[in-house]
């Protein structure tokens, strides 16, 4: 089940109509207030979010999905007519798994989709464990806990922690997270890996110390 929060009817109609010849199953909500009603009651596989909306922005929408347990594992794609490097980067940090500015091509926004569903399952079956450092990872429930306490990642979070972790002592560049990840060279978003490790930091606490900075290349798990 997809989710789409958007206040223009004409947008949100022509995304479930795409969507649905696809395949997908999908319910559409015109303000936030419909959307929490709804999450009370069913957990989708997406969430489409736009920015601009009545009651709250979306911005304020992704804060509060990613600060409760029951719900922060939802991937987030916002769907945005704001398209400056400030709106992409505010974006996410608030916790957007990908950014899709307005205009767009439906069959990009489908691709986009696949590729962060694809994602999510594939961390999902790898069904492996990793500890390291304090930090503990469980492919199969898409969890991570620091000692016995449980933080809460993004799936792309999820995925950089993991692949830095499998990689541990070894150095990952830019381009070989963006493609392992985002399925994107480096040069399209050249800062979205720093955005995300930022972010991860900030989740590890005192363990951010763990992902380690290689000036001019990328970063390490040590």
């Amino acid at each position: 089940m997809i989710y789409i929060l958007e206040d223009d009817d004409s947008i949100r109609k022509l995304i479930d109509y795409s969507l649905k010849t696809q395949g997908y199953e999908v319910l559409g909500f015109d303000r936030p207030s419909k959307l929490w009603q709804s999450l009370e009651n069913q957990k989708p596989d997406m969430l489409l979010l736009d920015i601009m909306l009545p009651e709250e922005d979306g911005i304020t929408v992704l804060k509060k999905i990613r600060s409760d347990p029951k719900i922060s594992s939802i991937p987030v794609i916002m769907i945005t007519a704001k398209d400056t490097e400030y709106d992409v980067v505010t974006g996410l940090d608030a916790g957007a798994d990908d950014y899709v500015t307005k205009p767009f091509g439906m069959m990009a926004l489908v691709s986009r989709i696949k590729a962060v569903l694809r994602r999510y399952e594939n961390s999902n079956s790898k069904g492996e464990k990793i500890e390291l450092g304090g930090i503990s990872i469980d492919c199969s429930r898409h969890s991570v806990f620091i000692g016995n306490k449980q933080i809460f990642l993004t799936v792309k979070e999820f995925d950089l922690l993991y692949i830095l972790m499998k990689n541990h002592g070894n150095v990952l560049t830019r381009e070989k997270l963006m493609e392992s990840i985002w399925e994107i060279s480096a040069d399209v978003e050249s800062r979205t890996v720093d955005v995300h490790i930022r972010t991860l930091r900030q989740k590890l606490g005192e363990y951010e110390k763990n992902i380690e900075t290689i000036r001019g290349v990328g970063y390490k798990y040590i």
